[in-house]
């Protein structure tokens, strides 16, 4: 991630052609979430843990062997393909662990654990990728085979304790989940979709960093200390994520992720200098607080049998939005400016979110 924009432009690309390819990505995941989310439920979370590492796997191999558009698009096709997967399984898995051991209160605490250890591992590798890439910038892909090997062994090694369920007419079961997700558990969908408007947010801002430190003429060699100490930010502010939750209670929480979000992509439109690297920072930490309540909050109010397909709406609901924006926000930066893009990134994301907020809000009165 820290190398990837210069990577893309070093093969000929331009920010419009990235963030198409990132829809492409996005695209892949809206069509197969859910389906796969469902597959996770009836076939196992550990079975498509596995297959989802080695469909990644592959498409690691395609990138590091390619220099075109198309390759790349073939590549994102493969990986969106594996992260589907993926997406929802783990969560639901680690949720079901927590049942299993009567522990389900601790979730909270577990799941930002994970992203904390997630996005550690994302800062050493980002202090590692730069160092690979000043002598090529393909070395870093290079290294990035190895890492999604090592997920293969470690999916092999997971334990499953829910019961699957034989797949009957799946298209009439996945229809039935959505239905209780987003129309008859009302409070749930505004959940979802809330956590999917932040969820895009979050995404989209990790796409703009890169053209902002470009844009601020920060020095190549620090991309990668840049994206440490921001990886490093949600890691440790995850960790503190169920005491946040405790000390504000849920309406309160909710109000201070849609705000600042939303705040912290017009700061940012309008310091385009390096006091941008201090908002990144602020942004990243209410990053950090979100990912685990969000899902957390999901969790809660849905059952075993359908927690992954339930967890992979959310990422559908994020996935989509992403796709939407990203080729419109890139034609907003090559036309106009960074800055009219961020911009608009905000407004997009504030209307709905408040909207939702308020929904969820009247609902619990």
């Amino acid at each position: 991630m820290p190398i990837i924009v210069l990577f893309y432009e070093g093969n000929g690309l331009d920010l419009q052609e990235i963030f198409l390819l990132k829809s492409v990505y996005s695209i892949v995941l809206v069509s197969l979430d859910i389906p796969t989310g469902y597959l996770a439920d009836a076939w196992g979370r550990r079975n498509c843990l596995l297959t989802g590492c080695l469909v990644a796997f592959g498409g690691y191999i395609c990138y590091s062997l390619s220099s075109t558009f198309y390759a790349f698009f073939v590549a994102e096709i493969l990986l969106g393909i594996g992260q589907s997967l993926v997406s929802g399984a783990d969560s639901a898995l680690l949720y079901d662990t927590m049942l299993h051991y009567n522990r389900e209160e601790e979730y909270l605490k577990y799941e930002g654990k994970v992203t904390m250890i997630g996005n550690f591992s994302e800062a050493f590798a980002g202090i590692i990728g730069g160092f690979l890439a000043s002598f090529s910038l393909r070395f870093p892909f290079y290294g990035q085979i190895l890492i999604a090997f090592i997920g293969i062994p470690a999916a092999l090694f997971l334990r499953e304790f829910n019961i699957k369920r034989k797949i009957v007419n799946p298209l009439a079961n996945i229809w039935k989940i959505i239905h209780y997700s987003l129309f008859t558990n009302k409070s749930l969908c505004y959940d979802i979709m809330f956590s999917g408007i932040i969820g895009a947010a979050t995404l989209t801002m990790a796409w703009f960093v890169q053209p902002v430190l470009m844009k601020i003429e920060l020095p190549t060699a620090l991309f990668g200390i840049v994206w440490t100490i921001l990886n490093l930010t949600v890691g440790i502010a995850a960790l503190y994520s169920d005491k946040l939750n405790s000390r504000l209670g849920e309406n309160r929480t909710y109000a201070l992720i849609l705000v600042c979000i939303t705040g912290g992509y017009l700061a940012v439109s309008f310091c385009l200098n390096y006091f941008s690297l201090l908002l990144f920072f602020l942004f990243y930490i209410i990053r950090g607080f979100a990912t685990p309540l969000l899902k957390g909050y999901i969790n809660r109010q849905t059952f075993s049998e359908m927690r992954a397909t339930v967890l992979s709406i959310r990422n559908f609901i994020i996935r989509l939005i992403f796709a939407v924006m990203a080729p419109f926000l890139g034609w907003l930066n090559d036309t106009f400016s960074l800055a009219l893009a961020l911009q608009m990134t905000a407004v997009v994301i504030f209307i709905p979110g408040l909207i939702f907020l308020i929904l969820q809000w009247n609902k619990k009165k």
